[in-house]
């Protein structure tokens, strides 16, 4: 039997967001400060020679600082106040979460409600002023090592890295607006749009090399048939559940005997989510990142580390693979799904799992379920990751087409329809909550006026 709410959600259509005023101008909201991320990363950084960037970043596209540039919206490639992106914020938020599950106090803070929460949120701003600073003075030193300033020297370093953090943290308290007046993840969007926004100049790039012939049209139809695969193979896996079944006993409450219910626990076949492929991608791009800029003056323990470990190689895409893994399991145990906390949970509401003892056994069973997920999840992750770096690497394609951003793109456009159709359906319980109040109002009118007679 379908519920009231699956019916009424189903029946919803996006003729009512004219009506829905609230969450028009949160759609507004956010489209507002999403532009203005993308006016700020047309703003260059003071004492940069733009025809010696220009130049550079056109002969590095096509490797690592087309992924670099992508990456951040085209900001890095135009050395913008937004060069550095949201990935410092994501960084430290995601080493703030690892450590709040590690560390005692931490954890003991995490559950002290909001007052704990807002404490966590201050050392993640903390966090992420320490890495942009380390980030962004080492672009500087990197952009004086490859001839790209015009005036070199300590006033360029401390200029930039004041620019840069700046950016950082401005585009952090941006996100947050968003979240919270706008509709959707602000930091997720913030990614999302840096990502679709230089979509089209990498397709139509990739697209022009195959009519002057550098690339055959059997690759560019095979490379739009993948993306399009991909595409439907993450919406199917992001989607995918493993329900658990829940039962509760039977409760009596004064002389009446209320029979016992039964739920699902639903678990995902990701629940990480995008963090394991955001986080060894950060990894492994941040030594390479200063390596980048600095040219030919790259020292010998770089250069070997390039050789081994530069997109493409073998040593890269294993180590890649095994962070995936690794990050997928640490990051779902301690983070996204405790087994002991549900277990915790499931036992004070009365509720079981048919068949098993609760607490310490039914934790012992959802660890044992979970890792079984995890294989099939963590497969999954390695292999959007992966398979695109393998193809661009063999078939030498130009268009960076990223398991990563194609991982966020999917997740952020889910989760943000799946908010706007909860505000839609909140919207359309209050008209039937005002609907039934008028009727209701309109029945009593006549009684009174006949009870006065």
């Amino acid at each position: 039997m379908v519920s009231a709410v699956e019916q009424m959600a189903a029946n919803t259509s996006w003729a009512a967001l004219g009506k829905a005023t609230d969450l028009r101008s949160r759609i507004l909201f956010t489209l507002g400060l999403l532009i203005v991320y993308r006016l700020g990363t047309f703003i260059p950084v003071p004492g940069i020679d733009g025809q010696a960037l220009r130049d550079f970043m056109e002969g590095a596209a096509a490797g690592l600082g087309g992924i670099l540039s992508m990456f951040t919206g085209g900001a890095l490639g135009r050395m913008g106040i937004f060069a550095l992106g949201i990935m410092p914020y994501i960084s430290a938020s995601i080493i703030i979460q690892l450590l709040t599950s590690m560390v005692p106090s931490l954890e003991q803070l995490k559950k002290e409600g909001d007052s704990g929460r807002k404490k966590i949120n201050q050392y993640t701003r903390y966090g992420t002023v320490v890495l942009a600073t380390l980030q962004a003075y080492g672009l500087a030193a990197s952009l004086e090592a490859g001839d790209l300033v015009t005036d070199p020297g300590m006033f360029f370093r401390a200029s930039c890295v004041v620019t840069l953090v700046g950016g950082t943290m401005f585009l952090m308290w941006l996100g947050e607006q968003i979240t919270a007046r706008g509709i959707g993840n602000g930091i997720s969007l913030i990614i999302f749009v840096g990502i679709i926004a230089e979509v089209p100049a990498a397709l139509a790039q990739f697209l022009s090399q195959g009519r002057s012939g550098a690339v055959s049209p059997a690759v560019i139809v095979g490379v739009l048939l993948m993306v399009i695969a991909t595409i439907a193979f993450v919406v199917f896996m992001e989607r995918a559940l493993r329900k658990i079944h829940i039962q509760y006993p039977r409760r009596q409450v004064g002389m009446k005997v209320y029979d016992g219910g039964s739920s699902h626990l639903p678990i995902k076949v990701n629940p990480a989510g995008v963090i394991p492929a955001i986080f060894a991608s950060s990894l492994l791009l941040l030594p390479t990142t200063i390596s980048t800029f600095s040219g030919a003056q790259t020292g010998p323990i770089m250069s070997t580390l390039l050789a081994y470990f530069g997109p493409g190689q073998p040593l890269y895409l294993l180590f890649f693979v095994g962070m995936i893994v690794f990050f997928a399991y640490f990051y779902t145990f301690n983070v996204a799904f405790k087994p002991d906390e549900v277990a915790d949970n499931l036992k004070n509401q009365n509720g079981f799992v048919p068949g098993i003892r609760p607490g310490k056994k039914t934790a012992e069973y959802l660890e044992y379920v979970v890792n079984r997920i995890l294989v099939l999840g963590a497969a999954y992750l390695a292999a959007v990751c992966l398979l695109p770096e393998i193809l661009r690497h063999q078939l030498a394609i130009p268009f960076y087409f990223g398991g990563t951003s194609v991982l966020i793109v999917v997740s952020v456009t889910m989760d943000t329809i799946q908010q706007v159709q909860s505000h839609l359906l909140a919207h359309q319980y209050e008209g039937l909550l005002e609907k039934s109040q008028l009727r209701g109002k309109s029945k009593k009118r006549p009684r009174k006026g006949a009870a006065r007679r």
